[in-house]
């Protein structure tokens, strides 16, 4: 889980699980997403690993609610300080008020699947099961850039959560996009821009139609939630996550 620069001071970090992202200004570090809660250590030492200090963690953004994108992030405001954000539509959910997340039937059902067992065994070892949530999440403004290192832009995307948000970057040319458009997991048989399996989507046509938002994200690297870096056209890879929902259809 070496985190790798991707463009000035813009860090992916990948693991077999979920990945998440960190932005730089100076010593200060703005950490998008948080791994499962069994990771937080990994979260930790990721940050190290760029030469900076957890202490300066500035921000914590979280594209969702689910428990391996915010499974680190109240540990992080209570031993660091750093205030987390979401969007307004996503402030219920990590409060845990709320649940839009695959249920345990949905899982059982679809244990038969090829992968699905494997990720279910390792959800549990991380803490998945657990009900991780956020205290108190700031909402964040949702017109503009926001002002903590790497001034990412928020862009709602509903679907697979209500609240769920994307990440842009302009003058970098990326988007960190969280669940709502990703390029491969262990319960997935294909590889490359897709969705995530229906039954992990709060509402599956909606997180198709929030695909043409992105498309409008001028950028060309997408750092995703699961899976490894794409780089090329984020509007061709929306565009062909989309033609695999119709297709599916």
């Amino acid at each position: 889980m070496k985190p790798v620069e991707i463009a000035d001071g813009v860090f992916f970090v990948h693991s077999e699980m979920v990945n998440w992202v960190l932005l730089t200004d100076g010593d200060a570090v703005t950490v998008i997403d948080t791994g499962y809660p069994g990771q937080r250590s990994d979260v930790e030492d990721s940050i190290r690993a760029i030469g900076r200090d957890p202490h300066g963690i500035e921000a914590v953004l979280i594209t969702h609610a689910h428990v391996d994108h915010v499974g680190s992030a109240q540990y992080l405001a209570d031993t660091y300080g750093a205030p987390v954000l979401v969007h307004p539509e996503e402030a219920a959910h990590a409060r845990r008020e709320c649940h839009e997340v695959a249920t345990p039937w949905d899982v059982l059902s679809n244990i038969w699947r090829p992968g699905v067992l494997q990720w279910a065994i390792k959800l549990i070892q991380l803490g998945g099961t657990a009900k991780y949530g956020v205290d108190s999440p700031t909402a964040i403004p949702v017109l503009g850039a926001l002002t903590c290192p790497g001034s990412p832009v928020p862009v709602l995307v509903p679907g697979h959560t209500s609240g769920h948000t994307v990440y842009h970057l302009p003058a970098r040319g990326v988007v960190i996009s969280g669940d709502a458009l990703i390029t491969g997991h262990l319960t997935s048989p294909i590889s490359g821009p897709q969705l995530l399996p229906q039954w992990f989507d709060h509402d599956r046509g909606m997180a198709a139609e929030s695909l043409r938002i992105i498309g409008e994200l001028d950028a060309d690297i997408l750092l995703p939630g699961h899976g490894p870096i794409h780089r090329g056209s984020v509007a061709e890879a929306a565009a062909i996550a989309r033609e695999r929902v119709d297709a599916a259809r």
